[in-house]
């Protein structure tokens, strides 16, 4: 089994609603993350998956819609819930899982696993069960 991580970043603004601290006013980050994707299978040239094919993906479908915004009114469902690490982890995750199903499916890939940095040494990964 091979795993590939690619990992980028966007700048964002956010603030937690009901927190009570710092972080209840609007501040930014750059967010950094990750994305783990599996699979057994090598291609021909003995890649899983190009490197900037993800990249791209991440680019397309994770950069463009959450670099330099205000996440609590620019990005649904951040409109409703706060944006925390957590919650961005999951976002982008289920972006990620839902624009490359059929994509990952034909190459016999998994997206394993989403992490989110707020800062250097803070941050969340999530996954779901198969």
């Amino acid at each position: 089994m091979y795993q590939l991580m690619v990992r980028s970043h966007f700048d964002a603004a956010h603030f937690l609603r009901g927190y009570q601290g710092k972080c209840s006013k609007c501040h930014g980050h750059r967010f950094h993350y990750s994305v783990g994707i599996s699979g057994e299978t090598l291609n021909d040239l003995g890649i899983l998956i190009d490197f900037k094919d993800v990249k791209s993906i991440l680019k397309d479908e994770i950069e463009e819609v959450l670099d330099h915004c205000l996440l609590n009114e620019d990005v649904p469902p951040f409109d409703r819930i706060n944006p925390t690490a957590e919650n961005i982890a999951k976002l982008i995750y289920d972006i990620v899982n839902q624009t490359t199903a059929s994509y990952f499916s034909e190459l016999l890939l998994d997206l394993d696993w989403v992490e989110v940095y707020e800062s250097e040494n803070c941050g969340i990964r999530y996954w779901e069960d198969r």
